[in-house]
C-alpha cells in the first residue's frame, strides 16, 4: 500500500493553525491531532481544514493556514492583531486590502467618510483610520481565493515630544 494514501490530503504532519506546533496525522483519517487545541478535520474535496470543537475552517496558502471567516468581528479582530504587529515591528498601516469574498460581511462595519470633516481625502471607506480597498472580484490573482486581507505599510515614524529634547 502507498504510504501517502494513509495520511490526510496535508501529509503526515501540518502546523496547528492555532499554535503552529507541528501535529500528526492519524494514519487512516483526514485527522490531525493538536494536544493543545484537539482535532482538525482536513476536507480532501475542498482543501480546508476543519476544526471539529469550533467548527472554524482554514485554507492554506504558501505554507500558511488562514482562518475563512463567517462572522465580521472574527475579520476585523485579525486585522487588528496584524495593525498590532505591524506597530511593533517598527512600520505603519497605509491602507488595508480586503478579499472581496468579505464586502459584504464587513460593509456595515466600515468608516464613511462625512461631509464635515471638508478635508478632500478619498471617497474610501476606513477601518480603524486606514482606507479600505476590496481585491478585484473575481480574483485575478488565486491567493486571494484564501488570504483574508492585506496590509501596505511603509516604515513608520517615531513619535518625538517636546519633554525628551529636556534629557538630549
Amino acid at each position: 500500500m502507498n504510504s501517502s494514501l494513509q495520511y490526510p490530503i496535508f501529509g503526515p504532519e501540518i502546523h496547528c493553525p492555532h499554535c503552529r506546533q507541528i501535529i500528526p496525522a492519524l494514519t487512516l483519517t483526514d485527522t490531525y491531532l493538536c494536544p493543545r487545541h484537539g482535532a482538525f478535520e482536513a476536507n480532501p474535496e475542498n482543501g480546508e481544514l476543519i476544526h471539529l470543537q469550533s467548527g472554524r475552517h482554514w485554507r492554506r496558502w504558501n505554507g500558511e493556514w488562514y482562518r475563512q471567516h463567517t462572522h465580521p468581528d472574527g475579520i476585523r479582530f485579525e486585522i487588528h492583531e496584524a495593525l498590532d504587529r505591524l506597530y511593533t515591528q517598527g512600520f505603519r498601516a497605509t491602507k488595508v486590502i480586503i478579499a472581496s469574498r468579505y464586502k459584504e460581511l464587513v460593509s456595515a462595519y466600515l468608516e464613511r467618510n462625512t461631509p464635515w470633516r471638508g478635508n478632500g481625502e478619498s471617497q474610501l471607506p476606513r477601518l480603524y483610520g486606514l482606507p479600505v480597498e476590496f481585491s478585484a472580484d473575481p480574483p485575478n490573482e488565486p491567493c486571494w481565493d484564501v488570504i483574508n486581507f492585506d496590509l501596505e505599510k511603509e516604515p513608520g515614524v517615531p513619535k518625538r515630544y517636546p519633554y525628551f529634547r529636556l534629557f538630549e
